[in-house]
Parts: structure tokens; C-alpha cells; sequence
């Protein structure tokens, strides 16, 4: 395995040079200049899994690395003239098998570029054999690294030079390049997850707790908004929209907290960016799941659904382009200004608002037991003939109640609301996989309406027709495991610890 070295500020590479060639038989095979590019999805799921994908440029050539993080092992390597956006891009298959459970949908990102001189050497034997090869990546303003590749058989001279550079005061280090470049941007990795992680003390003022919570889903927004814009990949709008849902549920289910002048108008705000992205994250679900609908008819009918991927594309960018244009403009940015000019401002000192003062542990407690006792009672008057209405309605109030655990879980024992919350979002699922069911019928109705005047191919119009009779069988199939998915969440154990968390507080 190749040990790594950081260059000490006190020592040039001509001065390091300098003093190899006096202990040593030192060969300079190539010197050129080099671009090393770094690409991650914007939420690090390639570094999550201990992988770095590493692009260098050269005169000699183009090579793509995926490494290990933690050993800069080599993991998959492959000469390429460009880097693609998705992994299904990528024309080398293996590559593509690599990727592609990693990425899913999201887009490989540039996250940092490094120019630097590549020095490769190898340090000869008396007998004029290479026993050790060495490469010096000389950076600026980061630390330089010298890589020492083993030959097989040699490994004393692995050792020998590995303890000569030590007493050169060069330190061996095991992590990446990566961390050093984003170091010089004020970054680090993983600086970006739309998981929430917001650390409150329990006798913390319940007003300045919220407007704490709402400050760290205003910076998820702003980090997104430009790639939403850019339609890099669909889930910066996913995540966009997730962090204006919580601070809908955070305004509509923690009241009395903040001024009733300020919720309702931030409220009706936050409400319209919902309504705005709404169709955009629709189309972009059926794009991403087109394949798998596809999977529903017969091999023959197949083919006959790519009209429809193609006019779904064209919408797509139209209703794209219409939220850009809302996203730009004065609606969207002054209340924005203004929210984050209000969550920033200083705690009133003597708030008219009841629940203001309280400390945010009561707060959380009576929230989450009230919302938890209404899904309970929603879920339990869910008949056989229920409307999907009335199964959409349960999910928006799961929702809340995920959204609430969320931003307080830091109250809590790690492990048991991480398991509570892990149970809530699986009955979620169930209710989840139907709504998204009911809506793709319906926009499929809606979008042959759309079609029949535009398009010359009846076969796709029936293959649409196949296809929401095959969504019809699946959500009856869905609609049949919910009283299961219920009975486990609700069963005696969950309940009890709920209350054991919530009740007492909340009294």
C-alpha cells in the first residue's frame, strides 16, 4: 500500500530533492504540470461511502480515479476525456455498476480543482534496479505530498525511506488531498446533509429555539435554491421543498411561540413556495420513475409509452422555466430578506406570546403528544371504504409529527427517537406509496387530455390507458398492507415510550 507524506512549510521540493539525492539513487522520470479535480454529488454521497472521485489532467493523459477515502486505494480507474453528470453516462459499464447505486439520481459535481507539479522518481540499487518509486505532488498554498509506492520484494527500502523522510520532518498522513483544498475554502467534507442535526438545550426560550430551527431550514433552502434554478439534478428541488415544508409545519403546529402577525404572513409565504414547486417536483417523479413505469406493461405496449417521456421533458421545461422566473423575481426574494431578518433578530425580552418563555423540552413534549395522539385517532377511523382523501389527510398529519420529532430530537435519547422516528417513517411509507399512486393516475388522465390534440399515436394514449389501470391494481395492493404498517407502529411497546418521552412533559 503507498504511505503518504505532508511536506513541512521549511522545505522546498529542491531542498527535499537536494537531500534524497545525497542518501540516495534518485531518478527523475517525468516532471509535468497537472489538474487534479475533485467530484462528489452536492450532499457527499460518494464520501459517505468512503469514496473519492478524483479527475487528473495532464499532457501525458486523462485518468478518473474512484479511491478509497481513508488509504487512497484504488478502486476503479479509466482513461476519460471528460467527466459525465450521472452515472448512467458513464459509457464503461463496470464504472456505471460502481456508481450508479451510490449516485441514484443526483449529479456528480465539480468540488474543488488543484493545479500542481507531478514529480515521479524512482530511487535505484547499486545494481541500477528500481527498488522504490516515489511521487512528489508539489500544490500551492496547500501542503505538498510525496507518495511512496512499494516494489514488490524491496521492502527494506520501503522502510529506509520512509524513516529518511521522517528525519527530514516530512509526516505521514492518511488523509485525503481533498480535505487540505476545501480547508482553503472554509470547507470540509460532508459540510452538506438535508438531514436535520440541530443540537438545542432543553431550558432553552421555546421562541428562541424555533427561530434557531427555522435559521438552519433557511440555510438548507439557500443552499439549494441555486441548484434548483440550474436544474442540476431533481433533488435540489426535492430538498428545497422539504425545508419549506418544515418550516410550514414549525409555523402552523408550534403557535404561540412567535408573533401571530408574523406566522400567519410567513404562513401564506412559505405556503405559495410549496404551491410553486409543486408540479416541477411532479414531473420530475415521473421522469425518474419512467423506466419502472414502463415495467408495468407488456413488452409490447413498451415502446409505445416514449411519447410521452418526450412531452413530459417539453413540460418539464416550460413549467421549469415558470419557476425559475417566480424564483428571480421580487415575490420570492424580498420575503425572503425579511424572514431572515426577523429569525436573526434579537429575543424580545418580554414577548406577549404564552408559550414564548417556556422552556422548548415542554414545548416539544405537548406538540409532539398532541400530534401523536391525533395520527393515533386519524389512523384508527381508517375503513375499508376510506376516501383517499381521507388516507392524505393522515399522511400530512404523520408528516407534522416526523417534522416535529426531527427538530427536537436532540431532547431525547439518541437511540430511541432515532427508533420511534424510523417506525413513524415506515407506516409513512405505506401511506406515501398510495398518495403517490392516486396523483400519477391523475396526472396521467390529465396529460392524455393534454396529448390527444397534439399527438398522432393512439398506441401511446393506450398504453397510458394500460398503465393507469396498472397503477389502479397496484394502489389496491398498497391500499391492503396499510392495517398492518398501522398495527406495527401502533403497537403497545411504541405507544408506551411515547408516552414514557412525551406525556409526562406535556402534562
Amino acid at each position: 500500500m503507498p504511505l503518504h507524506f505532508k511536506l513541512p512549510g521549511h522545505l522546498s521540493i529542491d531542498k527535499l530533492l537536494l537531500e534524497l539525492e545525497k542518501q540516495t539513487v534518485l531518478e527523475l522520470v517525468t516532471q509535468h504540470f497537472a489538474l487534479k479535480t475533485f467530484y462528489d454529488s452536492f450532499d457527499w454521497r460518494l464520501y459517505r461511502k468512503n469514496l473519492i472521485c478524483e479527475y487528473d489532467q495532464s499532457r501525458l493523459s486523462s485518468m478518473l480515479f474512484i479511491k478509497e477515502a481513508d488509504s487512497d486505494n484504488i478502486v476503479h480507474s479509466v482513461q476519460a476525456d471528460q467527466v459525465p453528470s450521472f452515472a448512467d453516462d458513464f459509457s464503461q459499464a463496470e464504472l456505471r455498476d460502481l456508481l450508479r447505486p451510490l449516485l441514484d439520481m443526483r449529479a456528480l459535481m465539480q468540488i474543488t480543482t488543484l493545479d500542481y507539479t507531478c514529480y515521479q522518481l524512482h530511487i535505484h540499487n547499486s545494481d541500477a534496479k528500481t527498488v522504490l518509486k516515489m511521487t512528489i505532488e508539489h500544490y500551492d498554498p496547500i501542503q505538498s505530498r510525496v507518495i511512496l509506492d512499494p516494489v514488490k520484494g524491496y521492502d527494506k527500502a520501503f522502510k529506509r525511506m520512509s524513516k529518511l523522510l521522517s528525519n527530514l520532518g516530512l509526516m505521514p498522513t492518511q488523509e485525503p488531498v481533498l480535505v487540505d483544498a476545501l480547508k482553503t475554502q472554509g470547507r470540509k467534507p460532508k459540510d452538506y446533509s438535508s438531514k436535520l442535526n440541530i443540537k438545542l438545550a432543553p431550558d432553552m426560550r421555546a421562541d428562541i429555539a424555533v427561530k434557531y430551527i427555522y435559521s438552519h431550514l433557511l440555510k438548507t433552502l439557500k443552499l439549494n435554491e441555486q441548484g434548483v434554478i440550474a436544474d442540476i439534478d431533481s433533488e435540489f428541488l426535492h430538498d428545497f421543498r422539504v425545508a419549506v415544508r418544515r418550516t410550514r409545519t414549525g409555523l402552523t403546529q408550534l403557535k404561540q411561540v412567535l408573533p401571530v402577525a408574523q406566522t400567519k404572513r410567513f404562513s401564506s409565504y412559505f405556503s405559495w413556495l410549496g404551491q410553486i414547486t409543486s408540479e416541477p417536483r411532479d414531473l420530475d417523479i415521473y421522469l425518474l420513475h419512467f423506466e419502472t413505469f414502463k415495467n408495468h406493461l407488456p413488452d409490447t405496449m413498451k415502446a409505445d409509452l416514449d411519447p410521452l417521456y418526450d412531452f413530459m421533458v417539453q413540460k418539464k421545461r416550460a413549467v421549469h422555466a415558470g419557476l425559475v422566473d417566480k424564483l428571480k423575481s421580487i415575490d420570492y426574494y424580498a420575503p425572503l430578506i425579511e424572514w431572515e431578518d426577523y429569525i436573526r433578530s434579537a429575543a424580545i425580552k418580554k414577548p406577549d406570546e404564552t408559550q414564548a418563555l417556556i422552556p422548548v423540552k415542554s414545548l416539544a413534549d405537548r406538540r409532539i403528544w398532541t400530534i401523536y395522539k391525533k395520527v393515533i385517532k386519524q389512523a384508527g377511523a381508517i375503513k375499508e371504504d376510506a376516501q383517499p382523501s381521507e388516507l392524505h389527510t393522515l399522511r400530512k398529519t404523520c408528516k407534522k409529527l416526523r417534522y416535529l420529532m426531527e427538530f427536537f430530537q436532540s431532547l431525547y435519547p439518541e437511540s430511541t427517537i432515532k427508533m420511534l422516528i424510523r417506525s413513524l417513517k415506515e407506516f409513512q411509507e405505506i401511506l406515501g406509496t398510495y398518495q403517490d399512486l392516486e396523483i400519477q393516475q391523475q396526472t396521467l388522465k390529465e396529460l392524455g387530455k393534454e396529448m390527444y390534440s397534439q399527438t398522432d399515436s393512439p398506441q401511446t394514449l393506450l398504453a397510458m390507458g394500460a398503465l393507469i389501470e396498472a397503477l389502479g391494481k397496484q394502489k389496491i395492493e398498497t391500499r391492503s398492507a396499510f392495517d398492518g404498517r398501522f398495527n406495527e407502529f401502533n403497537q403497545a411497546d411504541n405507544h408506551a415510550i411515547f408516552e414514557t418521552l412525551f406525556k409526562c412533559g406535556a402534562a
